[in-house]
């Protein structure tokens, strides 16, 4: 064959289908009008897509035959993604998730006081390099999709006991939610409509370790949304080292942000601080913690760090880390204590890492 036929041959080639899971409402709306059909039949698109989890067009059985091969025609559906499940002695499980071109991810379902938790990921990996977290020995691998990151919910829907349903949705799993903020917006939004999985938006929280521009884009696009802020220090030298996105926006920057972020009257801001023995868990952070917060409205998740293989610190002991919650509380902020679940399947808070299997 010559080489001008090569050519040709290659520009011929199809097209590859757009995944249909990638679309929210609006934009499935303008394809269906123009195929002649009316808008309705985009919501019950959407409805088979994520209420009732089918990944074939052929089983959206109330469209007519030609609007589901014209559907066939122009996009493909994603297939559910896969899991390996390891099951801590408390409950809680790691869900290994295989993605399509051979990167995996780990989200995990925790269960606490009649609460069901489902921790997703945002990325493959993560580029912030905070030095407490397993995850950022990773690097960046890439970001997840917005159907990759839905995707993850009916995973582990699939892996619930009987009788048991999630209730709660925390983005702190694997990756910086905010840096992939477009495709997290697209999968918040197919969470949180009614035409996507209707979960209410106020049992969603996004964690970030403080990317400033990006905090108030969420919350003015998604208002109920639970913001969480990983704070873990109350110097800029000390949050250079743990966290090194504070070079970009030192602490005075970020509270500043968060002070002016369209937080709803009884909302607050959460700030995450993982307990680290001999580095930030003195009375002196604690009190340095309460000067720092001030007026603003928030409250403290105490962490204790979960080990991880050649990990450069070691956890506080609870009595420090009790004391330190009580100056705060002193200081009138509200802290709670997060005790570590699934330690023993490395599916604790800042112990997820993710290999990918080989092939």
């Amino acid at each position: 064959m010559s080489e001008q036929a090569n050519h040709a041959g290659a520009s011929a080639a199809p097209t590859p289908l757009h995944d249909v899971r990638e679309l929210v409402l609006d934009e499935l709306e303008l394809f269906v009008v123009a195929a002649g059909e009316r808008a309705f039949r985009a919501r019950q698109v959407m409805g088979w897509l994520w209420r009732r989890g089918v990944d074939s067009f052929d089983a959206m059985s109330d469209l007519g035959v030609e609007f589901r091969q014209h559907l066939k025609k122009h996009f493909k559906i994603s297939p559910a993604p896969s899991a390996t499940v390891a099951r801590s002695t408390d409950g809680t499980r790691k869900l290994l998730v295989a993605l399509g071109d051979g990167e995996a991810i780990e989200s995990v379902i925790i269960p606490a006081g009649g609460r069901v938790t489902l921790c997703l990921s945002s990325q493959a990996g993560c580029a912030m390099a905070c030095e407490f977290c397993a995850t950022a020995l990773m690097g960046l691998h890439r970001n997840l999709t917005a159907a990759e990151i839905a995707g993850q919910i009916a995973a582990a829907r699939r892996e619930l006991d009987p009788g048991e349903e999630l209730t709660n949705y925390v983005f702190m799993g694997m990756g910086e939610p905010l840096a992939n903020y477009p495709r997290l917006a697209r999968a918040l939004s197919i969470m949180t409509s009614t035409w996507g999985m209707a979960i209410s938006p106020r049992r969603v929280t996004v964690s970030t370790v403080g990317l400033v521009p990006t905090m108030e884009r969420l919350l003015l696009e998604f208002p109920s949304v639970n913001l969480a802020v990983s704070l873990h220090a109350t110097t800029d030298e000390l949050r250079d080292r743990l966290a090194p996105i504070n070079k970009r926006y030192p602490l005075k920057t970020l509270i500043d942000a968060c002070r002016g972020l369209p937080i709803k009257r009884r909302d607050r801001v959460t700030f995450e601080y993982v307990m680290l023995a001999g580095v930030n868990d003195s009375p002196a952070d604690a009190r340095r913690l309460v000067r720092l917060l001030g007026q603003l409205k928030s409250k403290v998740n105490l962490i204790f760090f979960n080990p991880f293989p050649d990990a450069p610190f070691e956890p506080s002991p609870r009595a420090a880390v009790e004391g330190f919650q009580a100056i705060l509380r002193q200081g009138n902020l509200t802290a709670t204590i997060r005790e570590s679940r699934g330690q023993d399947i490395a599916a604790a808070c800042g112990q997820l890492y993710a290999e990918r299997q080989p092939g």
